[in-house]
């Protein structure tokens, strides 16, 4: 076997065991077979929600275990075709088994990417928040390209889009933007870029066309769908509505139609402007700080979210957790993971994936280094 196949080989067997390593293996196994035993008590839906719950698990682990499965049956058949085709000289079908090994180590690699996006809300819908740091014009221009990035990001994946609310700038730009981002996965992928995201360009709006440094803050936090219960005391809550206001005149109401919620307790802020109706605009900014509450419980429970809470505890120096310089050179660097990028006008074009990944990575590796040394 040549040494090129040898070493794709190796890396597909690396990634089955950390792919079994992920399921908990022999746990899911015993999980699934239970699952399936109880998929056949007709008893199971006499509580539709439970059922529902169980269902989605099940199919989860069926799906998970049966790739593994899959990649080991195709990755020992290749290497016999292989092993067949040398001893008989036939190239012609060694280098279609080898071919064959090359795609399975990619469907590899996409699993073990997906395997990342398993965690408690990863799947749902996310409410993505921008706000503009210090700095007036500015930042609040770097905040709108911030807008466009994600909003090119999430087109590029097919996902639906929704502007919840929008505060335009004094002279360009915007102060704050909060979408609604729907698709399979979209608040896993996206969990990453929580965080301060700094800017540093020749200023279009200096006449001395000097360097600026800009910052803006990136916040998301999943839909909260109906599977999960959030009790909000309306009395811990303070109600304010106000005036919406667009770019352009767009989307202007001449009724205090825009509502905002405080979360007394928590100091949360939510607010939605997106519809013409108040009461819809309140209901849909109640669902809103319902997410942010739950997101709030999902940081308790994850050690890694300490770290993230002070990412976005200033939006400032410091506290940045990516850099896009196109002045006097052109880099976008991850300062978690250490990626980088010369192309920045493709990253701030929607091409985000490969540091989202690499964040990924980065924190399930943390985990892994926390779970170690625990054990140690």
């Amino acid at each position: 076997m040549r040494t090129e196949t040898q070493t794709t080989v190796d890396e597909i067997q690396q990634g089955i065991g950390l792919l079994r390593r992920h399921l908990d293996w022999d746990q899911a196994v015993k999980r699934l077979d239970y699952l399936n035993n109880k998929a056949e008590d007709a008893a199971i839906w006499n509580d539709p929600q439970e059922a529902q719950s169980l269902m989605r698990e099940r199919q989860q682990l069926e799906e998970g275990i049966g790739a593994v499965r899959r990649i080991e049956t195709n990755l020992s058949e290749n290497l016999e075709l292989i092993e067949l085709a040398e001893a008989e000289n036939d190239a012609g079908i060694v280098a279609e088994a080898e071919g064959a090994l090359s795609e399975l180590k990619g469907d590899v690699e996409r699993r073990q990417i997906e395997a990342m996006l398993s965690g408690e809300a990863d799947s749902n819908d996310t409410y993505l928040e921008i706000h503009s740091g210090a700095g007036g014009t500015e930042s609040q221009d770097w905040a709108q390209m911030l807008l466009r990035m994600y909003t090119r990001w999430a087109e590029r994946r097919g996902f639906k889009i929704e502007v919840m609310e929008v505060h335009d700038g004094e002279e360009a730009g915007i102060k704050s933007a909060t979408l609604m981002i729907r698709g399979h996965n979209a608040y896993g992928w996206l969990k990453t870029e929580s965080g301060v995201h700094r800017l540093v360009r020749i200023s279009p709006f200096d006449s001395a066309a000097r360097r600026h440094t800009s910052f803006s803050s990136v916040w998301t936090y999943p839909v909260v769908d109906d599977s999960i219960s959030i009790d909000v005391a309306e009395s811990d809550c303070r109600i304010d509505t106000y005036r919406a206001s667009g770019a352009g005149g767009q989307h202007v109401n001449t009724t205090d139609s825009a509502v905002r919620i405080t979360h007394e307790p928590t100091g949360i802020v939510v607010q939605c402007q997106q519809e013409r109706s108040q009461h819809k605009n309140r209901a849909k900014a109640w669902d809103m700080l319902r997410a942010r509450l739950y997101e709030e419980e999902l940081k308790r429970r994850e050690a890694a979210a300490s770290a993230e809470a002070e990412a976005k505890s200033e939006i400032g120096w410091g506290h940045q957790i990516r850099s896009y310089v196109l002045q006097p050179y052109q880099l976008v660097k991850d300062l978690r993971t250490g990626l980088e990028n010369t192309n920045p006008q493709g990253v701030l074009d929607g091409g985000l994936d490969e540091y989202m990944e690499a964040a990924l990575a980065h924190r399930v590796a943390g985990k892994e280094n926390v779970g170690d040394d625990a054990t140690a």
